[in-house]
């Protein structure tokens, strides 16, 4: 019985890790106004949001200027400088 209390609690363990290190996710909708091959631009609340995407974005449905989208993104660090 000890035995499974234990293994239990170290999968509790490894779950609540592995989602610590996964970054949050974040979304935003609205009008895209923009579509480049390196960016979307979306329309939310009368302000603009510049959205990266490369080839590994995974496109749903037709993407094109005037469509309302939902885009799903993570926050990255492309630098940072330490003082």
């Amino acid at each position: 019985m000890k035995r499974i209390f234990v293994l239990a609690g170290l999968v509790s363990m490894l779950a609540a890790t592995a989602m610590a290190g996964a970054p949050k996710s974040y979304q935003v909708t609205g009008p895209v106004l923009e579509v480049k091959d390196d960016m979307i631009v979306v329309e939310k609340d009368k302000d603009k949001w510049e959205i990266a995407r490369d080839k590994d974005t995974k496109v749903t449905g037709d993407l094109k200027v005037g469509s309302k989208v939902t885009i799903k993104y993570q926050m990255k660090a492309v630098s940072v400088e330490a003082k």
